[in-house]
């Protein structure tokens, strides 16, 4: 379990959560809640144990854990991407070494003979019945079940991780956390890249989770099903409020709270203003300007002791310029394949971009959505086929996984590197307007938040005055304000999209005019039949 005493966080002179003080035990289901940039990933990593990971951010106070934690970040990464993805998983209970060792006993019975062999099947049986009595089997059943429940077929968890998507990568480090028995788990927007069968299997299991955990998510669905109590970051007054109740009694009760707050400050604001306007009357007098002096105090008093009331979060004002001048045809794929190894993701796809034209990709988990974005957008090389620019081209690309932002600078070092010509006041003009104003806008990258990722990297496609955009999950960790100011610009733009996106909302903005489907490549005009299928694929 985790105990938090007194814990202060702050970036820069930015204060992120004063004295806070609160416990996870087990049994307790938390929703932690709050705008984007408000704090709580850099929360959950300090929760984590992963305080080095949290760059320029300066905290006080003490946490304690008992008991195995697991911790899925937003963007988890692994140090050997050559591990295979079932080993991966089963590693989080130390029986993938072994696993490891009965395949080589294993194919060395296959592929030798006399000696060599007879001391194969030695190994292999000793190595079976220390497997059996660590309760390998069932352990491996249960991993089995978990994978499938996630949507990693036996195909992809025999591959190495290098060779997995970026949402197959998640889902794999999902799985492990879920397989871990820790007594804790910090969960940092589990959902993403989850399609629908995959999220309703995990809140099932959330639900019926005997252990304590935190879970960061801007899926209501998932919270109202899930927790039994909420934990609010509240931005503004830098303070984590702590709700011991459900999702939608939570939000009753915040509403009241700020009800009261607005009517007790209304009040307070009364009388405070009555006593200022006595206490200017009597100062006239100089035999009553000490009892002035007094009143007028008493006054300050008053309203010092009043709780903030809730401002309205902010928001960041998402539009597209007008995109730059092109051709008819401004992008054209043909007879595009990929494959890592003998696994082959995709063969044989056209694809051509008209200027203005909207495009939704439909696949898979897995089936190269990613892959083909990143092909187009000439990041990676196709094995076969061909991309070409048309006249005037100006991509911008959106990277589910914000690999297009430097994590080593700074937010507005990224954005003057994606507009050299735009001076600095012109720099931070844009900055601010996707909320990254004064010191904000000189944090490291590496700190930021998904949503702030998110927010940075839309900021850069807005001064790339691009004709062609490429957005692969553009609505990934946004909370529900942001995500409607994306969905306008979506609605406004005049340029060409390819999107690929679980979310139905986005599609329905983009309003497409062709669906390309993977991995065999087929295209279709669009029609709403294909829009149940935008959460499976």
């Amino acid at each position: 379990m985790i105990t938090a005493h007194d814990v202060t966080m702050r970036i820069g002179a930015r204060e992120l959560i004063t004295g806070a003080n609160f416990r996870i035990d087990s049994g307790m289901r938390i929703g932690l809640v709050g705008r984007n940039g408000a704090g709580k990933t850099t929360l959950t990593k300090l929760l984590a144990g992963e305080e080095g990971t949290t760059g320029a951010v300066q905290h006080t106070g003490t946490i304690t854990r008992t008991g195995e934690i697991g911790y899925l970040p937003q963007d988890p990464r692994t140090g050997d991407l050559d591990v295979l993805a079932r080993d991966r998983v089963l590693s989080a209970r130390g029986i993938d070494s072994i696993v490891r060792r009965i395949r080589r006993a294993e194919e060395e019975m296959s592929t030798t003979e006399g000696t060599r062999r007879e001391k194969a099947m030695d190994r292999y049986v000793r190595l079976d019945a220390e497997f059996t009595a660590s309760g390998g089997w069932a352990a491996e059943s249960e991993a089995a079940r978990i994978t499938g429940s996630l949507g990693l077929p036996a195909r992809v968890l025999d591959q190495p991780l290098e060779t997995l998507s970026g949402g197959q990568r998640r889902r794999v480090e999902l799985a492990r956390i879920l397989f871990s028995d820790a007594e804790t788990l910090l969960l940092d927007e589990p959902t993403n890249h989850l399609d629908h069968d995959s999220i309703v299997w995990l809140r099932d299991y959330l639900r019926s989770y005997s252990g304590g955990f935190v879970v960061i998510s801007h899926d209501a669905e998932l919270l109202r099903n899930t927790v039994n109590n909420v934990f609010h970051l509240d931005a503004n007054r830098a303070e984590l409020d702590v709700y011991h109740l459900g999702w939608d009694a939570y939000l009753a009760q915040r509403e009241a709270d700020e009800k009261r707050r607005r009517r007790e400050r209304a009040n307070t604001e009364k009388k405070a203003g009555a006593l200022m306007v006595q206490a200017d009357k009597m100062r006239a007098k100089a035999t009553k300007a000490v009892a002035a002096q007094n009143m007028a105090r008493r006054a300050e008093r008053m309203m010092a002791g009043l709780e903030d009331t809730r401002r309205s979060d902010k928001v960041a004002k998402l539009r597209f310029p007008a995109p730059a001048p092109c051709g008819k045809t401004p992008l054209t794929a043909e007879g595009l394949s990929k494959s890592y190894g003998s696994l082959e993701v995709f063969t044989d796809v056209d694809l051509a971009v008209d200027r203005g034209s909207k495009v939704v990709v439909l696949g898979l988990n897995g089936a190269g959505k990613t892959t083909l974005l990143r092909i187009l957008g000439g990041i990676e090389p196709p094995d076969t086929g061909e991309v070409h620019p048309g006249h005037g081209l100006k991509i911008g690309y959106y990277a589910q996984e914000h690999e297009t932002l430097d994590v080593g600078r700074t937010v507005v070092e990224n954005l003057r590197t994606a507009a050299p010509d735009m001076d600095d006041t012109g720099v931070r003009s844009v900055l601010g307007s996707f909320l990254f104003s004064g010191e904000d806008a000189d944090k490291p990258v590496s700190v930021l938040s998904g949503g702030e990722k998110t927010r940075l990297a839309l900021a850069v496609l807005v001064v790339s005055s691009a004709n062609v955009l490429l957005l692969d999950e553009p609505t990934n960790n946004l909370d529900p304000a942001s995500r409607e100011e994306i969905l306008a610009a979506l609605r406004s733009f005049s340029g060409a999209v390819v999107l690929v996106t679980h979310d139905q909302g986005a599609v329905e903005a983009l309003d497409p005019e062709r669906v390309l489907l993977l991995p065999d490549g087929d295209e279709d005009l669009w029609s709403e039949s294909y829009l149940e299928l935008v959460t499976y694929a």
